[in-house]
């Protein structure tokens, strides 16, 4: 049994191939990047994660477990009290109330705001005059401060010299008390919610309208397929990615929105309006004398509420991928 002879090509040497195999790893290595240039890409987001989230949620949590006044948040020799500040909180009599208008005022709010924002959406996918100018009009409550937005609602629902009073009475409509009765202050603040959120809504939903192929639309019109059947057939499946991050995101902000609620009623009357992120600033900085601890306990529970809706749609991700 005979074996092929390698030969050496003309003008190769040993040293030849000795530097050429360096070269050509060098060239890959080259090629593929270095561990430490990932590292300087990947620094400044380790360090803004760390300093603008990580480093806020210990002290948080440092806050809660340790009885914090003014004089111990100076010194720093706050007592170790552990869950006792979270059983304070629990146990406390505006701990159901404020659980309940939060859940009242995140739920109002969503389902209005993705409606509109996916029916306007539904709008604006279909191309018209004026399309580009009216979308940027409706950005508008996105842009204003949020304190301008507050003050100009609080305006607009004045029980005396209001402009929606004064149109409700043109019909025949008397006084309307929207800000400082209990039955209409967390309709009130809802609709100013519901305002603000609109446009987020509809810049995501008609983002995630734009990656549906047209002819999906055309083939379901051959088929005899109408505009609310193509609606319900194509557009929510295909939709519902993208309608669950909406969601997920507004529900994160709608849990934490203090600057509105407090800037129309304070959380009042009587605390109709008074939801947990409310009563967390209220303890903090809405009084003479500021209890950091309760209301750092009542902030955590927030970002535990919001991590369950997190982890829930993580999982429910997850089974649709698998499926």
């Amino acid at each position: 049994m005979s074996f092929p002879v390698l030969r050496e090509r003309p003008g190769t040497t040993d040293d030849t191939v000795a530097v050429t195999v360096p070269r050509a790893r060098h060239r890959r290595a080259r090629r593929n990047g270095s561990p430490w240039v990932a590292a300087a890409f990947a620094a400044p987001l380790v360090v803004y994660l760390a300093v603008f989230y990580l480093w806020p949620l210990v002290r948080s949590i440092d806050l809660s477990i340790h009885d914090y006044t003014v004089r111990a948040f100076v010194q720093g020799d706050a007592a170790f009290v552990g869950l006792d500040n979270y059983l304070a909180v629990i146990s406390s009599p505006t701990f159901g109330p404020a659980l309940t208008n939060t859940a009242v005022f995140v739920a109002v709010s969503l389902v209005f705001q993705y409606t509109i924002g996916l029916g306007l959406a539904v709008f604006f996918r279909s191309h018209f005059p004026l399309n580009g100018v009216l979308r940027g009009l409706f950005l508008v409550p996105w842009l204003l401060p949020l304190i301008v937005s507050g003050s100009t609602w609080s305006w607009m629902l004045n029980s005396d010299n209001g402009i929606i009073n004064s149109f409700l009475e043109a019909f025949g409509i008397g006084q309307i008390n929207w800000l400082t009765s209990p039955d209409t202050a967390m309709i009130a603040v809802v609709i100013a919610n519901i305002w603000l959120g609109i446009p987020f809504n509809l810049v995501i939903l008609y983002s995630g309208l734009q990656n549906i192929p047209t002819e999906l639309y055309e083939a379901a019109s051959l088929d005899g397929a109408g505009p609310w059947r193509q609606f319900w057939s194509i557009t929510v499946p295909l939709l519902r990615p993208v309608s669950a991050i909406t969601l997920l995101l507004g529900l994160v902000y709608t849990l934490k929105v203090v600057d509105i609620i407090w800037i129309m009623t304070r959380g009042g009357p009587a605390d109709t309006t008074t939801t947990l992120a409310i009563w967390s600033y209220r303890e903090a900085f809405g009084t003479g004398q500021p209890d950091l601890s309760p209301a750092a306990a009542v902030g955590n529970i927030l970002i535990v509420i919001a991590l369950i809706f997190g982890f829930v749609y993580l999982r429910a991700q997850r089974r649709q991928e698998n499926s």
